[in-house]
């Protein structure tokens, strides 16, 4: 009795592959809305900000000082003063009258320079008494003033569509005014875990289970990149019971994440159950941890109907169960994904280079990523057990160093190292 052998599996993506189709397929979800700018923070901007006026909107002191005019100094010099009156004094949030000639101005930082006043002197520089403010320097011109305009110009570009709105760039755009700001809505993201195992903190632990840590650290993760979540808990390791979850997640969510279930155990259903609901579009990647990835869709609507009759289709990405590989993947591809689904250009994180301070002295064929931190002599050393399910390296670590397939580090040589401070914002 013959039997067909199995069809040989495709050759594993490169991590570099693998999220470059990722990104390619991510568009900017539709919608968006204004929010006051105080409730910004972490959302993208769906329109430039463009600044309807200059800032500083007039030349400002840089310096509690007097506001001169240089030529009235000319006789000033190391060897003789020169002593002129007081006609105004200017403090912040004050307009400032034109300075009549042989005067000087009281003025104090961010004031209104005086029209006629070409520049500043510090207060520490001048004597003053009844008889007015004594100078003993020609200051040159525009010493300690800002010009108007000097930070921004009026019909500028200050924040551009698709920026990700950090503290700074809030008090940017108040700057100019902005009370409020037109931003993307917010990507919606359905999120379940499978593993009959699974155990929530709280409950009893019983024979053979686990607590489900994923959940807590993927939730997070997804909150702090200011996703609408939707938890859908923990399905059982049953297909039908997986198929009723992607369609339900599929209905209302721009993407599902899934997490444990995409390898190829008898057991696990998450990949099988996206196939006959959607499709897989990529599946397992060169990496360790967390080679079983997958990327694909599911239908939105009825099984016999083509995607583009029935409302679309939410994307897909399942990750793999071992916490520290979940964690990884989700930094490395997951981030950026919803990143650009909310219309960030710019997702890729910076990469620094960095001595290594330990030696590996066999590399995987997979493209590794080590949970390292950086010692008090500036270079990085790595945590003792680089398993996928040791966690504890995760809260340990400063970041990973990605080291490519099939290279042994030294001791000394340079590593690419990305901080979790460039994955988690």
């Amino acid at each position: 009795m013959s039997t067909t052998p199995a069809a040989p599996r495709p050759p594993m993506l490169s991590t570099a592959d693998a999220l470059a189709t990722l990104l390619a397929a991510a568009r900017r979800v539709d919608g968006a809305q204004t929010v006051d700018t105080f409730e910004a923070l972490g959302r993208v901007l769906a329109t430039a900000v463009v600044s309807p006026l200059d800032v500083p909107p007039m030349r400002t002191s840089s310096m509690d000082g007097y506001a001169v005019r240089a030529a009235d100094l000319a006789g000033a010099s190391d060897a003789s003063a020169v002593t002129l009156p007081v006609s105004q004094r200017v403090p912040a949030g004050q307009a400032a009258e034109p300075l009549a000639a042989g005067t000087v101005a009281r003025i104090f930082t961010g004031a209104t320079v005086p029209p006629g006043a070409d520049a500043i002197v510090m207060q520490e520089m001048v004597r003053a008494d009844n008889a007015g403010a004594t100078f003993s320097q020609v200051p040159p011109e525009g010493e300690w003033i800002t010009q108007q305009g000097a930070d921004i110009r009026r019909g500028s570009v200050i924040l551009p569509a698709g920026t990700r709105l950090t503290p700074q760039a809030l008090g940017l755009a108040a700057s100019v005014g902005s009370a409020a700001l037109d931003v993307v809505r917010k990507v919606h993201v359905a999120v379940f875990f499978t593993g009959d195992e699974l155990t929530m903190p709280g409950e009893p632990l019983r024979p053979g289970a686990i607590y489900n840590s994923n959940r807590f650290t993927l939730r997070a993760l997804l909150g702090e990149l200011g996703c609408d979540v939707t938890d859908l808990g923990i399905v059982p390791d049953r297909l039908d019971a997986t198929r009723e979850t992607l369609r339900r997640a599929a209905r209302d969510h721009d993407m599902i994440l899934t997490c444990g279930g995409v390898s190829v155990g008898e057991e696990d259903h998450v990949k099988p159950a996206v196939e006959a609901e959607g499709r897989i579009s990529m599946w397992q990647i060169a990496m360790k941890p967390g080679k079983p990835l997958a990327f694909g869709a599911v239908r939105r609507g009825p099984v016999d109907q083509p995607a583009d009759k029935n409302g679309g289709e939410a994307f897909f990405i399942g990750l793999p169960g071992n916490p520290v590989s979940s964690f990884c993947t989700f930094l490395l591809f997951v981030r950026p994904f919803i990143l650009r689904l909310a219309g960030v250009e710019a997702v890729e994180p910076r990469v620094y280079a960095m001595r290594a301070d330990f030696s590996q002295k066999k590399g995987d064929r997979r493209n590794e990523f080590l949970r390292a931190r950086v010692n008090e002599a500036g270079g990085l050393e790595i945590f003792g057990n680089q398993s996928s399910a040791v966690m504890t390296s995760t809260v340990w670590g400063d970041g990973l160093i990605d080291n490519p397939p099939n290279h042994a580090i030294q001791a000394g040589e340079t590593v690419r190292f990305i901080p979790f401070s460039e994955l988690m914002r």
